[in-house]
């Protein structure tokens, strides 16, 4: 095979992975199929997703690159079993964002960005009218996202609807409802439940507050790793072993992992 001249152009990917799905090709890329691509494919969006959470301007290149490549492999696959092509999935994505556009595309006139949602939610739900589907409002929301991801989803669907609650104030209420329940709770599927509860009002609160749960979650997880690392290295440093220490000597030393962590930021 002659290789692409300018490796900068789509075209040139194109190429690429239909030689590696080809007969002389790679024997691993000739064995995938849309299924076997499943758990690599969500590896990928959440690279992306933690360098964006690190602001890597060149780790984001990359890993967009590698979700690049799932999803050419995932067209050139249903190519060759006759489903569609890429060219299908560009011309699909092409007329969804015209169609869902029309203060850009067209005549339509919008405030601000909220009702550009709340448009785009009209849409769709029309599109899906047209081609007689009278499926649930929720049942579009893909099932296998994160447990978090999928409760703020799923409230965003509802309120734009006009379900939702005024005022943040009766969510805070309602949340402390739920710790009170919580509390009650006897059995271990009675706490279970309750303690969902909590999770799904928490989700409602970041809603409401624009907060993306994922991201604070996964910040909050990497704050508390810099921290907890900072106390190993204290320790290893001093030469004791950390589960050795009172747990005032652990809370004295996860505070001065605090400081130190703050004293960092405020320079940066």
């Amino acid at each position: 095979m002659t290789l692409p001249e300018d490796l900068s152009k789509f075209a040139a990917l194109r190429e690429i992975i239909a030689k590696l799905r080809a007969p002389d090709g790679c024997p691993w890329d000739r064995k995938q199929t849309h299924l076997t691509l499943r758990e690599s494919f969500l590896q990928e969006c959440y690279e992306v997703l933690e360098s964006l959470d690190e602001k890597d301007a060149k780790k984001l290149r990359e890993e967009l690159g590698d979700l690049l490549l799932h999803i050419v492999l995932q067209a050139q696959i249903a190519q060759e079993a006759g489903e569609f092509s890429i060219d299908d999935v560009i011309q699909g994505i092409n007329e969804k964002l015209i169609y869902r556009h029309p203060h850009v595309f067209s005549t339509a006139k919008v405030k601000n960005a909220e009702e550009v949602l709340h448009n785009w939610q009209e849409l769709k739900q029309q599109e899906k009218d047209k081609k007689g589907n009278k499926e649930s409002l929720l049942a579009s929301i893909p099932k296998n996202l994160p447990a978090l991801s999928y409760s703020q989803e799923i409230q965003d669907r509802v309120a734009e609807v006009g379900f939702d609650w005024e005022n943040d104030e009766g969510v805070i209420e309602k949340l402390a409802e739920e710790v009170a329940e919580f509390k009650q709770a006897k059995s271990a599927p009675e706490k279970n439940e309750e303690f969902g509860d909590i999770m799904f009002t928490m989700a409602n609160i970041a809603r409401r507050q624009g907060i993306e749960l994922e991201v604070a979650l996964r910040e909050a997880n990497q704050k508390f790793y810099n921290r907890f690392t900072y106390m190993e290295a204290v320790c290893k440093k001093r030469g004791v072993k950390i589960g050795d220490l009172s747990f005032k000597e652990q809370n004295d030393l996860w505070d001065e992992a605090k400081k130190k962590a703050a004293k960092i930021k405020k320079t940066e």
